[in-house]
């Protein structure tokens, strides 16, 4: 198994950028393709962001597209998502999980481990 800790989320105003991390401990990273996911309140969790284990193939959900960047260094074992032109609809809980052998799909059943969860709230 591997191990996620999430970090680098906060309170930011609406059009502000910010950009979260995912460390990696435990098997090897490269491995695992890695997303994003967030989860507001009241509300299910949903896909963001992923990228295949090389890092050369992303995904994103329609509504980030265009505004946030999903990366990995294999190296450092870290996935970062980059959040720019922040919306108070992107607030939300966010998730990075790991998918052994995947390719970073939107199906969050095919991801086996989930980090804790770091919060981001934008403010309008």
């Amino acid at each position: 198994q591997v191990q996620l800790v999430e970090s680098g989320g906060g309170l930011v105003q609406a059009g502000d950028s910010l950009r979260l991390s995912c460390a990696a401990s435990g098997r090897t990273f490269s491995n695992y393709a890695m997303g994003w996911f967030r989860q507001a309140q009241g509300k299910e969790r949903e896909f963001v962001a992923g990228i295949n284990r090389s890092g050369g193939s992303r995904n994103y959900a329609n509504s980030v597209k265009g505004r946030f960047t999903i990366s990995r260094d294999n190296a450092k074992n870290t996935v970062f998502l980059q959040m720019n032109s922040l919306k108070p609809e992107d607030t939300a809980v966010y998730y990075c999980a790991a998918d052994l052998g995947g390719y970073g799909g939107s199906d969050n059943n095919a991801y086996e481990q989930w980090g804790q969860g770091t919060q981001v709230t934008v403010s309008s």
